[in-house]
C-alpha cells in the first residue's frame, strides 16, 4: 500500500509519500481500498498539530473516505467483500489502504460516485446537525451562512434551500457569488478580505439591507474573525448564531449582544456529536442519502489531486479561493 505520511508537524510539505506492507483487518474492523478521499480544513490543522486531536506519527491526514471492502474482521457482520462504503476516519485517509471499525462504515448505494461519496460526510453531516438540531431551521426563515462558497458552507447553502428557507451567502469575491447563485441562494453578498471596524459596521448594514427589518433568523458562521460581530449584529429577535469554525481567527464577542438581541449562541461540535448521539447521527445521514438520490443535494468538487499530489491539495484547500470540496484520488493498482 500507499500513505502520504506527516513524519513531522508542519505544513504539506512535510508529508512524504511511502510504500508499506498493506494491513490486516483486526477484530470488528474492515480492510478498505481507499477509491478516493475529501479533503477538510482539519486535515490542514492536524498535520501541524494545531487540531483538538493528534495522531502519534507517522500518520497519514485525510478524515473521510470511499472504497471497496476488500477484508472482513473476525466479529463483523452485515458487510461483504466488495461493498461499497464511506467513512469518517479521523485521519489515515490519505493512503491505498485503510482498516476503520465496521461500526463506522456506511453504505451507499452504487448510482453515487465514490469521488461524490468522499466528499460527503463531512461537509453534509456538519451543516445538517448544524441547521437541524442546532439551529431547529424553520421554512421561510432568513439563514446567512458565512464563508458559503466553501466546503461545509456550500453544504450549508443547499441544504438551506432545501429546508425552505431564504439563504443569503456571503462571500469574499463575485466567483464565489456566482457558485452560490447555482447552489440556489437567494440573495449574496461580498465581504472585504480583510475588514476593520469601520468595514464591519458596513457590512453589518448590508446584512440588514438584504434580511429585512426583522433581521437574520439563523447565521451560519464558518468563517469567525472580525465577520462574526457584525453577523451578529443583524441576527433576529429569537435568532439562533451557529458557531462552526474560525479560519478568520477566534471572534471576540461583546455578551451584551445576545442579551439585547434575546438571541442564541449555539456551538457546532458535530464531530462530538456523532459519539454522543450515534443514532441521531445515522438518522441524519439516512435523510441526506436520501437528498442525494432525490437530487436536491450533491457535492460540488471543484478540485481533484493524485495521491502523490496531496500536499497540493491541502494547499488549496487553506487558500479562501477555494470553491466547494478538494479530492484525493487513488491509484488505480498498487
Amino acid at each position: 500500500m500507499q500513505a502520504l505520511l506527516s513524519v513531522a508537524p508542519g505544513g504539506p510539505e512535510t508529508l512524504e509519500l511511502t510504500t508499506l506492507p498493506d494491513p490486516e483487518p483486526g477484530r470488528g474492523e474492515l480492510l478498505v481500498g481507499v477509491k478516493a478521499a475529501g479533503v477538510n480544513f482539519p486535515d490542514t490543522l492536524i498535520i501541524q498539530d494545531l487540531y483538538q486531536i493528534k495522531p502519534p506519527r507517522p500518520f497519514a491526514p485525510g478524515g473521510e473516505i470511499a472504497g471497496e471492502v476488500l477484508a472482513i474482521g473476525d466479529g463483523v457482520t452485515g458487510f461483504e467483500i466488495g461493498d461499497r462504503v464511506m467513512a469518517l476516519t479521523g485521519h489515515g485517509g490519505f493512503a491505498t489502504h485503510v482498516t476503520l471499525p465496521a461500526a463506522t462504515a456506511i453504505k451507499f448505494p452504487a448510482t453515487m460516485p465514490f469521488e461524490d461519496a468522499a466528499c460527503f460526510i463531512f461537509t453534509y453531516g456538519t451543516s445538517y446537525h448544524a441547521l437541524k438540531d442546532r439551529a431547529a431551521l424553520r421554512p421561510d426563515e432568513t439563514l446567512l451562512v458565512l464563508g458559503a462558497a466553501g466546503g461545509v458552507g456550500s453544504a450549508a447553502v443547499e441544504l438551506g434551500k432545501t429546508m425552505g428557507a431564504r439563504v443569503i451567502a456571503a462571500v469574499s469575491s463575485q466567483d464565489k457569488a456566482e457558485f452560490c447563485r447555482s447552489l440556489g441562494a437567494d440573495e449574496t453578498l461580498l465581504y472585504a478580505q480583510e475588514i476593520d471596524k469601520e468595514g464591519q459596521k458596513t457590512f453589518a448594514n448590508e446584512i440588514k439591507s438584504l434580511a429585512g427589518p426583522l433581521g437574520v433568523n439563523v447565521v451560519y458562521d464558518a468563517v469567525g474573525g472580525n465577520y462574526a460581530e457584525p453577523a451578529l449584529r443583524s441576527i433576529a429577535w429569537n435568532g439562533r448564531y451557529l458557531v462552526v469554525g474560525f479560519p478568520a481567527g477566534i471572534p471576540k464577542i461583546p455578551l451584551n449582544l445576545p442579551l439585547l438581541k434575546g438571541c442564541q449562541i449555539v456551538g457546532v461540535f458535530w464531530g462530538a456529536s456523532v459519539f454522543h448521539d450515534p443514532a441521531g447521527h445515522e438518522k441524519n445521514i439516512s435523510e441526506l442519502i436520501g437528498l442525494y438520490c432525490d437530487s436536491q443535494i450533491k457535492p460540488q468538487i471543484s478540485a481533484s489531486y493524485s495521491l502523490d499530489r496531496a500536499g497540493e491539495a491541502l494547499t488549496h484547500r487553506t487558500r479562501r479561493s477555494a470553491l466547494g470540496k478538494t479530492l484525493v484520488t487513488m491509484p488505480a493498482k498498487i
